[in-house]
């Protein structure tokens, strides 16, 4: 039986259509779910009240954190600035390794203690020095109006606003969603259709479909993340035949992080990712010509580090989150040898380091 669904809870959702059986689908993501009323759709949060689709967590967070930029993890967007993160609860996947499972696989909103309206965030945001706004911690696609219109209240106080997401969306919503984002990092999973398939209970295309969407048809900056799971995703052939997608649907210039994985959710019987195997998939990435690969979730400050593509030399030096050296000029160009680094750049200030700052917003 499905969590009634409260009063509080009936904020008007877009991207619906009613079947010729009087069922509503949802046409937010690919799952295209079709409810009956007072029904939720698979990501808990997307629900039918009579004759229309509410979304029940707009306003409404897990939680806010003030965390260093590259922790998302972007590493060509504005580094060492510091980033207001938040989520609601749901997802539209169902990975069996979700490393916040405790929230975006949450079926109750005992998780979400705090609320906020967009204006509270924005302001939230200038009031810490925030150069940006992470919707993150459970996919922001399924929450995209309360997104959306945080989005448009940040960038009216001079906010960035950035989405880490899988990028399962289908082609209207995703357009509205980015037309509100500065950054984006996009969880390629794995390359492919069975892992989507047996390990996330999704698929493939979808995802890939957006990213080729975000390089061609946008100006959001984009970096990619995949989680290696040992015997699932980290294969010779796989992330050959991964990264060559990527030199050649995408190019040469997105960042892609490779990321250790660690036992969770219902994945707890898999050891964790050993790091000779994200340093032989980010060689395997640099080899298929790719210009800037990291490992992350293990301290390895040889792939915490941005070289220039032109003349080798550190653009950046990183250890975890903190910046040793920076070596850019405000342009975001290479002071080595005037080479454009791609990426989002400014005038380097300082850091904000390794901190975790909790927060708390009220309406």
């Amino acid at each position: 039986m499905d969590e009634p669904i409260t009063p509080d809870q009936q904020f008007p959702a877009r991207y619906w259509h009613v079947l010729q059986d009087g069922r509503i689908q949802c046409d937010l993501c690919p799952r295209d779910c079709k409810l009956h009323d007072g029904q939720r759709g698979a990501c808990f949060v997307r629900a039918r009240a009579g004759d229309s689709m509410v979304l029940t967590t707009y306003g409404r967070s897990s939680g806010f954190c003030i965390d260093p930029i590259e922790k998302k993890p972007l590493y060509h967007f504005y580094p060492g600035s510091s980033v207001l993160s938040f989520g609601t609860a749901g997802c539209n996947l169902a990975c069996k390794f979700c490393q916040n499972w405790d929230i975006s696989k949450s079926r109750s909103f005992d998780k979400l203690m705090d609320r906020a309206s967009p204006e509270a965030i924005a302001q939230c945001a200038v009031q810490h020095d925030c150069r940006s706004v992470a919707f993150t911690y459970n996919d922001p696609v399924i929450f995209a109006e309360y997104a959306i219109d945080v989005a448009d209240a940040c960038h009216a106080r001079g906010i960035k606003t950035v989405a880490v997401t899988a990028g399962y969306i289908n082609a209207q919503a995703r357009k509205d969603f980015f037309a509100g984002m500065d950054a984006a990092n996009v969880d390629l999973k794995g390359f492919t259709e069975a892992f989507y398939l047996k390990q996330t209970g999704s698929h493939l295309q979808p995802v890939l479909e957006t990213l080729q969407y975000l390089k061609h048809e946008t100006e959001v900056w984009l970096e990619l993340t995949t989680l290696l799971i040992p015997g699932l995703n980290d294969s010779i052939e796989e992330l050959e035949k991964m990264c060559r997608w990527i030199h050649d649907a995408l190019g040469t210039g997105v960042p892609l992080h490779f990321t250790a994985f660690h036992p969770d959710y219902k994945l707890d019987d898999i050891p964790s990712t050993p790091l000779e195997t994200l340093i032989q998939a980010r060689k395997i990435a640099l080899d298929c010509g790719l210009q800037y690969v990291y490992t992350g979730n293990v301290h390895h400050r040889e792939g915490d580090t941005t070289l220039c593509h032109t003349c080798g030399n550190i653009a950046i030096e990183r250890d975890w989150y903190e910046i040793k050296r920076y070596e850019l000029t405000t342009e975001g160009c290479c002071k080595h040898c005037n080479a454009s680094i791609p990426g989002c750049f400014g005038a380097f200030s300082g850091q904000f380091g390794r901190q975790r700052m909790p927060v708390r917003i009220g309406i």
